[in-house]
């Protein structure tokens, strides 16, 4: 079996308050806190996974670095440039139990690939564990994803459900592009 290593920047956008923090906390910490906790500027945390390729005998080590950034729309075109370059995918994420976060998702979107160009993005639509408090579904999910070109995850970092998948599956992406320069 070959080994390959590689180091990618993977960002979460989204709106303030829909869990990037947490989902980050849950799955580089395994922790989940209940307290709202704001992110100020940009926190940069780092896993290392490795992803297997059986059809190419070969496993890649990702040393994966997490940009967390403030959600607010204003800091956008203030820090783009140097929170986003050199970004290899984009985990957006969306809080279910509020609509307008599903809209906000096209602007980040843009405003990292207006720094790092087209980038694997896969969805988390976290928040699940409130799922009778939902204001969207799967047909607006499905909807948004059809536009966007991405996939997407139910997540809940609060009982970690997709959590670890989420952030797999696209480490997965970014690395077949990385070695192999595959279109996602």
């Amino acid at each position: 079996m070959e080994h390959e290593n590689l180091k990618t920047k993977i960002c979460l956008v989204g709106d303030n308050g829909v869990g990037k923090t947490s989902l980050i906390r849950r799955y580089v910490l395994d922790m989940f806190e209940d307290k709202y906790l704001t992110t100020l500027g940009t926190k940069v945390s780092k896993k290392e996974i490795e992803v297997s390729f059986p059809k190419e005998n070969l496993v890649a080590k990702v040393d994966m670095l997490i940009w967390d950034i403030m959600g607010q729309h204003g800091f956008q075109e203030l820090l783009k440039e140097a929170y986003f370059y050199g970004a290899r995918g984009i985990l957006a994420v969306v809080d279910v139990t509020r609509r307008s976060t599903l809209a906000g998702l096209d602007d980040w979107i843009a405003c990292v690939e207006e720094v790092a160009g087209h980038l694997p993005t896969l969805i988390a639509v976290n928040k699940t564990d409130l799922a009778d408090k939902a204001e969207f579904g799967l047909p607006e999910i499905t909807e948004r994803c059809d536009a966007l070109g991405c996939g997407y995850f139910w997540t809940s970092a609060k009982t970690g459900e997709n959590v670890e998948p989420s952030f797999q599956r696209l480490a997965a992406i970014v690395a077949e592009q990385q070695i192999w320069g595959t279109q996602f």
